[in-house]
């Protein structure tokens, strides 16, 4: 693969796949379930028998993990070295010598290897496009490989007026610190958001520990690991809901589902079917 796509800038980038190697060591059946669990709401279905799913930046391969369970046919990539093997190693946990989980390295920039995967009843990209130094173009990519009829499962970072410059500004310091200064930032960060969810749940007279559990509930992720993955995940780049519905309403797809972070910091989760006959390839 070439050096020239943004996103194997290494000397830039975050180390994505360090942090899932750590994530994988408190991974349990019940964060299973849960990434499970959400995969089904959002897709609308019980499962996915019969079906392929593409998972364009696997990450810590939870979510391909849970694919496979539900009983799709998985092509795994990540363009992380670290997070291929994670993928790999959960497949030789669960699914060892699987034929129908087919997991490599690649890069969602890279033209020939996003045409040499063929078409995919499930392309699934979960937070990974904002982080490819070209993300426009990246969620235009992740079209050639999505069947039709198909449905296309995105996660994108919501934009913030103020805060996603400042974000964009904290992850460039970060990333360019030393492991010191690393620790220091992510402890500062995670700090700030315990204090401002302790103070939540003190106003609304709720027990604090159920935000800690309600994480575990949401997708089967893990706080820290998440705020780790947060400030430190860059290149970064956000959109609003509507630059996405346009972006994808211009291809011919049309919007199944719809999840917001409400306006604040986190990720749109989207889902659009392309119709049989609808959408440019």
């Amino acid at each position: 693969m070439t050096s020239a796509l943004p996103e194997f800038e290494s000397d830039r980038r975050f180390a994505f796949g360090a942090n899932w190697e750590r994530f994988l060591r408190v991974l349990s059946e019940e964060r299973i379930a849960e990434a499970e669990r959400s995969l089904k709401a959002m897709l609308g279905v019980e499962r996915l028998d019969g079906r392929s799913l593409l998972d364009v930046g696997c990450g810590s391969g939870l979510f391909s993990l849970a694919a496979r369970r539900l009983g799709g046919r998985v092509r795994s990539f990540d363009y992380d070295p670290k997070s291929v093997g994670c993928a790999q190693a959960l497949r030789a946990r669960y699914f060892p010598e699987d034929p129908q989980w087919v997991i490599g390295q690649g890069s969602v920039l890279d033209e020939p290897f996003i045409r040499s995967l063929g078409r995919y009843d499930v392309v699934y990209s979960w937070g990974v496009l904002h982080h490819t130094g070209a993300m426009w173009k990246a969620l235009d990519m992740v079209l050639q490989p999505l069947q039709r009829p198909g449905q296309l499962f995105i996660a994108v970072y919501n934009q913030q007026a103020f805060w996603s410059r400042y974000y964009a500004t904290l992850k460039r310091l970060y990333g360019r610190s030393p492991a010191g200064g690393q620790a220091v930032i992510a402890g500062g960060y995670a700090a700030a958001q315990v204090t401002k969810g302790l103070v939540r749940d003190l106003l609304s007279r709720r027990n604090p520990l159920t935000r800690y559990r309600e994480k575990i509930r949401d997708r089967g992720m893990s706080m820290w690991h998440d705020w780790v993955d947060w400030i430190g995940g860059y290149p970064f780049e956000v959109a609003r809901p509507e630059e996405i519905l346009d972006f994808y309403r211009r291809r011919g797809l049309r919007l199944e589902r719809l999840k917001t972070c409400g306006g604040g910091q986190g990720c749109n989760e989207y889902v659009f079917r392309r119709s049989e006959r609808g959408g440019n390839d």
